[in-house]
């Protein structure tokens, strides 16, 4: 996977590109708001980015969630 992410922190990743919420990417992957925030800082720390927009922005460059 791009950034040494795993196949879920992909998939969060990708819902999150398209501006979904936390509890909208735990609706969609059938996973706790709190297990999406523990994979969104997993995220930012493998990606050396603080924000969901810098992250999105990074998914969007690597084609994470693309097609």
């Amino acid at each position: 996977m791009p950034g040494g992410l795993t196949q879920r922190e992909a998939q969060v990743l990708a819902c999150v590109a398209t501006g979904a919420s936390n509890r909208q990417v735990a609706e969609q992957l059938v996973i706790s708001e709190k297990t999406v925030g523990r994979h969104l800082a997993n995220i930012y720390t493998k990606l050396d980015v603080s924000s969901r927009t810098a992250a999105a922005a990074w998914a969007r460059a690597n084609g994470v969630g693309a097609g």
